[in-house]
């Protein structure tokens, strides 16, 4: 009969809906979210980190596409307008040979980010190499290896680089030129001696993954170690590594400006922001402009990717609770 209500066996209104427990007619299933989506999701929760990815990201086109539209050389001299202070002419002053400030923060941009990214990506590979190698060996290799990082972590790190830079400096000038040769030299350098933190950093994540069930299965199922640490233990440990490649770029940068500071960085003609300051500094009292603006981008770029590390750490641990 048209109209009428289903009725049960036992004489009660059988459910017209969905069975309980099954999804409606015509549904669509809920798509699980990957875990870089749902370690996004968790980023954004975070918002000093996700306001300084913004923060960094402006800085980092600023000093890539500003030199494309404010054309002005940055060796071009006018004694006119030396030690001039921020106008429309000038937006960040000159120094005592006028030479526009803008122009230079901006180019010294470029070779202050470089030497961090290169830095931290030298200090990486060679860090996960070594992990790796002592995470999944036992006996004397992992014991030489660590024997290794641990005579490295006991160098003292600022006077080592001031004497690698000092042997090193004049063969690589004249192998590469004045610019890549130093630049060479830095990343080198720096690289070389940031390595061994993530180096034990990987080591203790594979000692821990490497007893897990998945790692376990894939042994048993006739996977050789190499397989075992490229397809499933590496990828697990990546999460770590990607937070201490944040810290390792403002190491970098920080040490980069250290060697200009000191005179032993890229030649006067070559500025960066430590480059920069370093010329300052004799100039301090009658034109504070001319370390502010360098010093202020330095603080910057270190502040912003030092949220971005602790924003990276919460969002790739999913034990957190953001």
């Amino acid at each position: 009969m048209a109209g009428s209500i289903p009725v049960s066996p036992t004489g009660k209104s059988a459910p017209t809906g969905p069975a309980p427990g099954r999804p409606p007619t015509g549904s669509l299933p809920t798509r699980s979210t990957s875990p870089w989506a749902e370690a996004w999701r968790r980023f954004k929760r975070h918002r000093l980190a996700y306001a300084s990815l913004w923060l960094l990201g402006v800085l980092v086109l600023a000093v890539l596409l500003g030199p494309l539209f404010y054309k002005v050389g940055i060796n071009s001299i006018d004694f006119q307008a030396r030690l001039a202070s921020p106008s429309w002419t000038h937006p960040l002053g000159t120094d005592d040979l006028g030479r526009d400030l803008l122009a230079r923060v901006l180019y010294g941009g470029r070779i202050s980010l470089a030497v961090g990214l290169a830095a931290m990506l030298m200090a990486i590979t060679v860090g996960v190499v070594i992990g790796a190698i002592s995470g999944i060996s036992r006996g004397w290799i992992d014991a030489a290896l660590m024997w290794v990082t641990d005579l490295f972590l006991s160098l003292p790190a600022l006077p080592l680089l001031l004497l690698l830079i000092f042997l090193f400096r004049d063969p690589l000038k004249v192998a590469f030129g004045p610019e890549i040769g130093i630049f060479i030299l830095i990343v080198l350098v720096i690289g070389g001696l940031r390595w061994m933190p993530v180096a034990r950093l990987v080591r203790a994540q594979f000692f821990s993954l490497r007893e897990k069930e998945f790692v376990e299965a894939a042994r048993a199922l006739g996977a050789s170690v190499p397989r075992q640490v490229v397809r499933h233990i590496l990828p697990n440990s990546l999460g770590p590594v990607i937070v201490a490649g944040t810290i390792d770029v403002a190491a970098a940068i920080i040490a980069e400006s250290t060697l200009s500071f000191l005179g032993l960085g890229f030649p006067p003609d070559i500025p960066t922001w430590g480059r920069i300051l370093f010329d300052s500094k004799d100039y301090l009292d009658i034109a504070a402009h001319w370390a502010i603006f360098p010093g202020l981008a330095i603080f910057i770029a270190v502040l912003t990717i030092n949220f971005i590390g602790d924003g990276l750490r919460d969002a790739l641990d999913p034990r957190r609770v953001l």
